[in-house]
C-alpha cells in the first residue's frame, strides 16, 4: 500500500512538471524565436518480488514478478522546429529560415539567439533588446568582407562618407531625325575629381544629307555657364540610319578639379540604345554618366546572406559587414539563459560559426521575425493530459489512504 502511495506521489510530481512545461509554452506563444519544450516520462526502478525461471521438460517457464515504484521525468527537450516568418518591414529585423543562431556578445561571454529583433544604439552597434551586441564580420575600406577572420561587433559607421567618382563616360542615345535642319542640344550633369558638379551641353549640328540618305553631324561639347568648348567631333550615319562603324566615340575635357577626359559613348552601331538617324521625331538625349558626388551614409539594408549594406546619399551602395550564424551538433543541448538567449553547454557541441546560406546554415529573411513555434492546439491537448494525469495520481493517494484507514479500523 505504501508503494502505491509513493507511486502516486511520483505521478503528482511528474505531471506537475509537465504542467509547468506546458504552461511555459503557452505563456511564450508570442515570444519571438521561442522554441517550445516537451516532457518525456520514464518509469522508476521496479522492485523484484520473485525471479524468473526457465522452462523444462516437466513445466513451463515463469516470468519475474516486479512491482514498479512510480514515474519520473526522463527528459525535457526543446522542440527546434521552424517558427512562422512574420514580415515587420523594419530594416533591422532578421529571421532565420533553417538551421542556426545569431551570435551576440555580453561582455566577454558569447550567447546565441533566434530572435532577430535588432536595432542600433547611440554608438552605432547593432544590438538585441537586451543590449547585447550582434556579432559578425566587418568590411574593410574597400567593402571586402573577410569571413575567415575573428568575430567582431557589427557597427554602423555613423557619418561615414565615400569619396566622389569623377565622370569618365557619358552615354548618349536616341534618334537624331533625318529631316532635322536645326541643331539638337542635350544637357547632363557630370562630376570632377572632387565631386563638384558641372553641367555640360552637347550640341549636334546637322550637315547636308547625301543623295542616299547618309549624313554627318558636327558635335560640340561645352560647359554651361562659362561657355568653354570642351571638345568637338563629327559622327556619320549611313543610308540605313545607323552610325558609320568607322566613326568613333567623341572625347572631351572634363571641367573642374583634376585633369581628365570624358568619353561621349554613342553606343555600338545596331545596339538598342545606340544613337541613330531615322525619320520621324528627334529623341536624342544623354542617357547617363558614371560619376558621382561625395556620398554620406543615409540608410542600410540586410540581405538574405546577412550582408549589411550601407546606402549613401549619392545612390551608391557599399557592404559594411555580414552577420554570423552559429550551428551546433546538438541544438537541444543548449542552455536557456532567459531573454531569448542560449548558452553552449557540454552536450550541445562547439559552436560552428559561419555566414547565412553556407553549408548547414539557414538563410535570413530581412525585415521579418521568426515567431514562436508553440502549437496551441497541441499544448491545450497536453494541458488536459497533464491535468487528468495529475487527477488520476491523486486518486491513487486517496485510495491508498482509504486502505490504510481500513487497516487501522481492524482492531475495533
Amino acid at each position: 500500500m505504501l508503494r502505491s502511495m509513493f507511486a502516486g506521489v511520483s505521478g503528482l510530481r511528474s505531471h506537475q512538471m509537465m504542467m509547468d512545461v506546458v504552461g511555459n509554452n503557452i505563456a511564450n506563444v508570442n515570444t519571438t524565436g521561442f522554441k517550445s519544450s516537451r516532457v518525456t516520462f520514464q518509469d522508476t526502478l521496479s522492485q523484484l518480488q520473485t525471479g524468473g525461471a526457465g522452462g523444462s521438460a516437466q513445466s513451463g517457464g515463469i516470468n519475474p514478478q516486479q512491482v514498479g515504484l512510480g514515474v519520473r521525468v526522463g527528459a525535457i527537450d526543446a522542440v527546434n522546429t521552424q517558427g512562422a516568418i512574420q514580415t515587420t518591414g523594419r530594416s533591422t529585423d532578421a529571421a532565420i529560415q533553417g538551421e542556426g543562431y545569431f551570435v551576440v556578445r555580453s561582455g566577454a561571454e558569447q550567447l546565441y539567439t533566434r530572435a532577430g529583433a535588432f536595432g542600433f544604439d547611440d554608438s552605432g552597434h547593432l544590438t538585441d533588446p537586451s543590449g547585447y551586441i550582434v556579432q559578425g564580420y566587418l568590411a574593410d575600406a574597400g567593402g571586402t568582407i573577410d569571413v575567415n577572420g575573428p568575430l567582431q561587433d557589427i557597427t554602423l559607421p555613423l557619418g561615414q562618407a565615400i569619396p566622389p567618382r569623377a565622370t569618365t563616360t557619358v552615354n548618349a542615345g536616341g534618334n537624331l531625325s533625318s529631316t532635322a535642319t536645326t541643331p539638337v542640344v542635350n544637357s547632363i550633369e557630370i562630376y570632377d575629381a572632387l565631386g563638384a558638379s558641372h553641367t555640360v551641353s552637347i550640341t549636334y549640328t546637322p550637315g547636308e544629307p547625301a543623295a542616299d540618305g547618309s549624313r554627318s553631324w558636327d558635335v560640340s561639347v561645352a560647359e554651361k555657364g562659362s561657355g568653354d568648348v570642351l571638345g568637338t567631333g563629327t559622327i556619320s550615319f549611313g543610308p540605313d540610319g545607323r552610325r558609320d562603324a568607322t566613326t568613333g566615340d567623341i572625347t572631351f575635357a572634363r571641367p573642374g578639379s583634376g585633369a581628365g577626359t570624358v568619353t561621349l559613348d554613342l553606343g555600338a552601331p545596331g545596339a538598342a540604345t545606340a544613337l541613330t538617324q531615322y525619320g520621324g521625331s528627334t529623341s536624342a538625349g544623354a542617357l547617363g554618366q558614371d560619376g558621382s558626388e561625395t556620398g554620406y551614409l543615409s540608410s542600410f539594408a540586410i540581405s538574405n546572406d546577412g550582408t549589411v549594406s550601407g546606402i549613401f546619399s549619392n545612390g551608391a551602395s557599399k557592404p559594411l559587414g555580414q552577420l554570423a550564424l552559429a550551428t551546433f551538433a546538438n541544438p537541444g543541448g543548449l542552455v536557456k539563459e532567459g531573454d531569448n538567449h542560449m548558452r553552449a553547454d557540454n552536450n550541445s557541441g562547439i559552436a560552428q560559426i559561419g555566414t547565412p546560406g553556407a553549408v548547414g546554415k539557414g538563410s535570413l529573411a530581412a525585415g521579418s521575425l521568426e515567431m514562436s513555434n508553440v502549437d496551441l492546439a497541441q499544448e491545450f491537448t497536453n494541458l488536459i493530459i497533464a491535468q487528468r494525469g495529475f487527477q488520476a495520481n491523486s486518486r491513487i493517494i486517496s485510495a491508498s489512504d482509504e486502505l490504510l484507514q481500513d487497516l487501522v479500523n481492524l482492531k475495533r
